[in-house]
């Protein structure tokens, strides 16, 4: 049966027509604006090194450390203690100085006190940090000395160097021959006459490494490759000598004086 002209014409105006409940999708426009991107939330100021420095009647004072150590916060602190400790402590002998000095009858020379730490390796789970300290407190001249600071990430705790070896005479025997080699290459630099160890003088003398301050340094920046080793006045010279610093590489006698459960952060170095 055929339809009527009436009957399709209205079939055909359906088939164009859009379904009531189907909202027309609206097309992109080039002039639309994207949503904005969320924005990371601000960081906070990077790290600052502090120095600081007080020069009064009674005592000259200064004591500094670097960036790097600041972004630590346990560490900061216990640096910060640190300086007002030394500060607190020269002050104090500053004054029993003078009153000393006043009820004798002699001349008052301010005390002094100096620190300056320095970073020896930046480590993915370790900071090593060096110290030249010097203090003066009467007599004819002040007095230096180095510490050495290992703080470990993994902990948040400072740690002695030591504490990484199975002893420290296993770490003596694996680089006491390189290192007295290089301090009496130093020595006899500076003295211009070579080095009798058998001589009898105690400034010719191989002394014991571990005696000394020892460092931990890095040549890779991922693993203690070199074992720092700060000489004060009077340990291997006379005191206008001044100190030494004798570095040597990480062995494989090295490694082997390392606790196993450290062994992972050295590798031998060059």
């Amino acid at each position: 049966m055929r339809a009527s002209l009436p009957s399709i014409a209205l079939l055909a105006l359906a088939a164009c027509s859009p379904a009531r409940d189907e909202a027309p999708v609206p097309k992109a426009s080039a002039t639309t604006a994207a949503a904005p991107a969320p924005t990371a939330p601000p960081s906070g100021p990077p790290a600052q090194a502090r120095s600081v420095e007080d020069k009064t009647p009674l005592y000259d004072f200064d004591y500094s450390y670097p960036a790097a150590a600041a972004a630590i916060p346990a560490l900061k602190a216990w640096l910060d203690s640190d300086l007002d400790g030394q500060r607190s402590d020269i002050k104090q002998q500053a004054i029993e100085g003078r009153d000393a000095a006043k009820d004798s009858g002699f001349p008052f020379n301010p005390y002094g006190h100096s620190t300056g730490w320095d970073v020896v390796a930046a480590l993915p789970g370790w900071l090593s940090l060096s110290a030249q300290r010097w203090e003066f407190t009467g007599g004819a001249h002040g007095n230096p000395w180095s510490e050495g600071l290992l703080w470990d990430k993994s902990t948040n705790s400072r740690r002695d160097a030591f504490s990484l070896f199975t002893s420290k005479a296993a770490l003596s025997a694996a680089i006491r021959t390189p290192f007295c080699d290089a301090l009496d290459k130093q020595r006899a630099e500076r003295r211009e006459v070579p080095v009798d160890r058998a001589g009898g003088d105690m400034f010719d003398a191989c002394i014991d490494p571990v005696d000394s301050t020892v460092i931990l340094g890095s040549a890779d920046k991922q693993h203690f490759t070199r074992i720092g080793v700060l000489v004060d006045p009077y340990e291997a010279g006379p005191y206008v000598e001044g100190n030494y610093e004798v570095t040597v590489p990480v062995t494989a006698a090295v490694v082997k004086a390392v606790k196993p459960e450290y062994r992972a952060a050295f590798a031998l170095g060059r």
